[in-house]
């Protein structure tokens, strides 16, 4: 496996337990997917969150609801180490996103940094 093929397995992994963390909003879960010293940012111009204890917080904080959900995502490139991640976020609410996460992963497959770009779909005609 190419370096290159390596990473995307990284990145798929990764998202999984993205998707597994979202669902369970369990701290053990967010924590597995971030390095100790993760920068975590909601939008791309503001300040990070830092550090596992302040995304886990941040995080519960925001919670959405099991079953409030459904995401559909996929990695669409890598450059180096910098994985972008495609998706699609839409609530039972009506609310609709579309996502791209621009995640750096440690060696150890988790997320040393984590931006999200999204976009509000719920009023497109």
């Amino acid at each position: 496996m190419s370096d290159r093929e390596s990473i995307i397995a990284d990145a798929r992994r990764w998202l999984d337990g993205y998707r597994r963390a979202w669902a369970s909003n369990d701290a053990d879960d967010i924590r597995a997917i971030f390095t100790d010293g993760a920068e975590y940012r909601y939008e791309p111009w503001v300040e990070p969150l830092r550090g596992q204890d302040a995304i886990v917080a941040s995080w519960l904080d925001r919670q959405d609801e099991p079953g409030s959900w459904s995401f559909e995502g996929r990695v669409v490139g890598v450059d180096g180490r910098l994985a972008f991640i495609q998706g699609e976020t839409t609530y039972t609410s009506g609310r609709r996103y579309s996502n791209l996460w621009m995640v750096t992963l440690a060696d150890d497959g988790r997320a040393d940094s984590f931006t999200e770009w999204w976009m509000d779909r719920s009023k497109a005609s």
